[in-house]
């Protein structure tokens, strides 16, 4: 069987960040930067009707591939799937035509309330069985191939009954969807919990790999958070280099979403990924 990038036609982008408003001016107005190629922007910040913001993709799109990330469908929750939601969100699909879409395997809501973070999922054959048929539909839905990326974690479940790896790779083969692989959140969460970081990527599916994340976190001592707030650690890069050797070429994003510095800084982390890409590809 032929893999899901290339079942779907999915492309290789190169190295791309994050569109964010204060560097509107520098991306759109001064040619952004030669070290980036591609741009992903947060789903519910343009799944609206007008103004601004939209004129601002518009014009984005004009240019690059845009991909749009989304961060509050809550795949994982008990209630029921939103369906303005996901209206609104196949339309900006629409608009913006891009190779695939992408969210996080969690949850985010419980009980009719909006927890605004993404917590993880306990690694169960219910919580599998529970997925499935929510990524099918979703994937159904928006009539593009569907990615789902691997969060940071600060707890775990009891009832879990296998590591994550090995459930974001069951989820991923039977709903036939693809993988965001977040190599810091794999970083973050090996050291909380104590697994091997190393072994979790080795664990994932390579086809299904569509996209790779890398961004910096914070050291709090007893435990890593994950802030995207700095450039890079050099264990995360050595973590992406090896995942990038198995998966061959995919779209590599850098995260930086608090303490956002300058574009020509964020352009240089691009620049950075580029040559650990290019030093662990053949």
């Amino acid at each position: 069987m032929n893999s899901f990038r290339t079942r779907h036609g999915i492309p290789d982008l190169g190295v791309g960040v994050g569109f964010r408003p204060k560097h509107t001016h520098d991306v759109l107005d001064g040619g952004g930067s030669p070290h980036v190629s591609w741009y992903e922007v947060i789903s519910e910040n343009f799944m609206v009707a007008g103004g601004r913001p939209m004129d601002n993709l518009a014009r984005l799109r004009e240019r690059f591939t845009v991909v749009p990330h989304g961060v509050t469908m809550s795949i994982g929750a008990v209630e029921k799937l939103d369906t303005d939601y996901l209206a609104r969100l196949k339309k900006l699909v629409r608009t913006l035509d891009p190779p695939y879409f992408t969210d996080h395997v969690c949850f985010c809501k419980a009980s009719g309330l909006d927890l605004h973070d993404l917590l993880p999922m306990p690694y169960t054959k219910e919580a599998i069985e529970h997925l499935v048929p929510r990524i099918k539909r979703v994937q159904d839905t928006i009539e593009k191939p569907f990615a789902l990326e691997n969060v940071s974690s600060y707890l775990s479940y009891r009832s879990s009954e296998m590591p994550e790896h090995e459930f974001i790779a069951e989820i991923a083969e039977r709903a036939d969807c693809g993988i965001l692989l977040d190599v810091n959140n794999v970083f973050v969460s090996a050291f909380n919990h104590g697994f091997d970081a190393e072994r979790f990527i080795d664990g994932i599916p390579k086809d299904r790999v569509v996209q790779i994340h890398v961004a910096g976190h914070t050291d709090k001592g007893a435990y890593l958070l994950d802030t995207h707030s700095d450039h890079v650690r050099d264990e995360v890069w050595a973590l992406y280099e090896r995942a990038i050797r198995l998966t061959g070429p995919v779209a590599t994003l850098i995260e930086w979403d608090d303490l956002i510095p300058t574009f020509n800084v964020l352009a240089d982390e691009a620049a950075r990924a580029k040559k650990h890409r290019d030093a662990a590809l053949p």
